[in-house]
């Protein structure tokens, strides 16, 4: 069986030669403990592995966390430690009482920072790193340089092989490891399967959710809305749930990494801006599968097809920024519905404006609301413009505004 290389697991190496504790989060099943395990057989020190999916050492944690997290020396690894945040106390003691780096190296299928019971604080003690479902250049091999090509304006003339409809299949396989190695007639069951576990196990352990049916349907509604600004009142209407009860059932699907926001650029004292923030679901495979979407039907929809380019994209955008640490990413609408997919800023203020269609062909309009952009908002602020598209050629417009495939994301 292949065995993939994470973009990740050089940032997890390198932390552990600078911190004392390092905190691996994603989504359940993302590869959090094939990529831990890895690392630990390239380290040089002694390393001890615990999960606490094993209901013993689950026992053991809960019971004596301050002997369950001694240990003589290298490194430590805890998988799962969501499942005994009384641990979190523990290991900030020992990281006190001890200041050699790669002391801990803890896994956790849930945002531990935003859960309400973790009380301690591991600030200036901790490196926290986020592992995404595989993004398509990990699966392909290829390395995370895109963004900086577009800083650099340095594009290939051409990508075949990535039609409309190669990249809806692409984005239908989704990123999770277990579902990228199964035929396509058996990754529907396994997405059912994944949802399921989700539903009857995890939210009610995070966040003691025991409406199933409220939040299943948010889990469909919020899939459905990917990448647009909801109406959360109209929502909370149709599920008859209260607007606290909505945004505490958003915060455990964000906290179990299932949905991700694009936060609203702001750096401007113009009153035409928009504050709200867009939801991305961060698996495309889960998020057509829990729509019941057939790929056949998504190749005819160009709405459809929109909203699931516009989610892959965000996805492979947002895994190219986390190796980065670089670049951060926005979106931007004002009050008059001039809106930007995505904005990339890097450190020197430079902005990366991308749109993102679904359709083979990209024309000179498709650049109007970044043209507008640049020469109101951001004027004097140096603003590459890109519409990525399912086209294969890279076409040069005026005023460096570029069409590009969107497999060059990953080319």
């Amino acid at each position: 069986m292949r065995e993939y290389h994470r973009w990740q697991s050089e940032t997890v190496e390198q932390a552990l030669k600078k911190r004392r504790v390092v905190v691996l989060s994603g989504a359940r099943q993302c590869g959090k403990t094939t990529l831990s395990k890895q690392i630990s057989n390239s380290l040089s020190q002694k390393v001890i592995f615990r999960s606490l999916d094993d209901k013993g050492l689950l026992e053991s944690a809960l019971d004596d966390p301050i002997n369950f997290v001694k240990h003589p020396g290298g490194t430590m690894i805890i998988d799962e430690i969501q499942k005994a945040v009384d641990l979190l106390p523990a290991v900030k003691q020992a990281a006190d009482n001890n200041n050699s780096y790669g002391q801990f190296l803890l896994t956790g299928s849930a945002d531990i920072s935003s859960l309400p019971e973790v009380s301690e604080s591991l600030a200036g003690r901790v490196k926290n790193i986020r592992l995404r479902p595989f993004t398509q250049g990990e699966i392909l091999g290829k390395k995370p340089d895109f963004i900086n090509k577009c800083f650099n304006k340095n594009f290939s003339a051409q990508v075949k092989g990535y039609d409309k409809e190669t990249l809806i299949k692409q984005a239908f396989r989704g990123g999770y490891p277990e579902a990228v190695k199964l035929p396509a007639k058996d990754r529907k069951d396994w997405h059912k399967d994944y949802r399921e576990a989700l539903f009857k196990r995890d939210l009610k352990n995070i966040a003691n959710i025991n409406r199933q049916g409220s939040i299943r349907d948010l889990f469909a509604i919020l899939n459905s809305w990917s990448g647009k600004y909801m109406d959360f009142s109209n929502i909370s209407s149709a599920l008859a749930i209260s607007r606290q009860s909505l945004s505490s059932y958003i915060n455990a699907l964000k906290a179990l990494f299932l949905f991700e926001e694009a936060r609203p650029w702001l750096k401007t004292d113009y009153e035409r801006v928009g504050k709200k923030s867009k939801l991305y679901s961060t698996d495309t495979g889960i998020m057509t599968s829990s729509l019941g979407w057939k790929e056949n039907d998504i190749l005819l929809d160009s709405y459809k097809s929109g909203k699931l380019m516009e989610t892959l994209v965000f996805n492979e955008l947002s895994a190219q920024i986390d190796i980065s640490g670089e670049y951060n990413l926005y979106q931007y609408r004002d009050r008059a519905k001039r809106e930007i997919d995505f904005l990339i800023e890097n450190s020197d203020g430079a902005i990366l404006a991308v749109e993102v269609k679904s359709s083979a062909v990209a024309n000179s309009s498709d650049f109007g609301h970044i043209r507008w952009f640049k020469e109101n908002i951001a004027a004097g602020k140096k603003i590459i413009g890109i519409v990525l598209y399912s086209g294969e050629n890279t076409v040069t417009f005026k005023n460096e505004m570029y069409a590009v495939p969107i497999a060059q994301l990953w080319s």
